[in-house]
């Protein structure tokens, strides 16, 4: 797998959401977010800034209901852009973490892209929304997101009295620990796993 290969464009049309979104998990960390839900537009634009992912999203959903399938459906669609882009996933690191300040938050992930899916997901926030948004959509996000890019994901938010600083500490966490993860190590033969596949 080469490094230009690792790109990935898709769309996803349903009765509930209109998506167009690419990733190229080797750019600089451009982007162009447009959701309708700026909050969600300003976390996704951190996810790519910190991670150094290009990444485009248009995204025309059922606002008027609430936000639930918006994103919702955007992480089904970055979950299967990532599983996308990195193709059988020979010679990465596989494993990524990071633990990450943000003012008086502090939040830890860590991932695995072993093929199975699973979140867990430890973040009390001290509020139940932000702005309009209810905060447990963010789970449903991560939810999603890990069942289409086949990732072992945990989330634990340690600190935290501003819900605007946790989210922003988990996104950015989020890329710095998946940067890592998509990573080159020119020790790996093949993909990192004794029974030869990540699945």
């Amino acid at each position: 797998m080469t490094k230009n290969a690792r790109q990935a464009e898709l769309t996803r049309q349903t009765r509930e959401t209109s998506i167009k979104l690419s990733i190229n998990l080797d750019g600089s960390g451009k982007s162009s977010i447009n959701t309708g839900i700026g909050f969600l537009d300003h976390m996704l634009e951190l996810f790519a800034k910190h991670g150094f992912f290009d990444l485009t999203i248009e995204e025309k959903g059922d606002l008027h209901v609430d936000y639930h399938h918006s994103m919702e459906d955007l992480g089904l669609a970055l979950g299967s852009a990532i599983a996308q882009a990195l193709g059988d996933k020979a010679g990465i690191r596989r494993y990524g973490s990071c633990l990450l300040p943000m003012d008086e938050a502090l939040a830890e992930v860590a991932l695995d892209l072993s093929g199975r899916p699973y979140l867990v997901y430890n973040a009390a926030m001290p509020a139940a929304q932000v702005g309009d948004i209810d905060v447990q959509l963010f789970h449903e996000f991560f939810q999603a997101l890990c069942v289409k890019a086949g990732m072992n994901l945990h989330i634990r938010l340690l600190a935290g009295n501003e819900v605007h600083h946790c989210l922003e500490g988990i996104f950015k966490a989020f890329a710095k620990a998946l940067d890592q993860a998509v990573s080159f190590d020119n020790r790996v033969q093949g993909v990192l796993s004794t029974k030869g596949c990540l699945d």
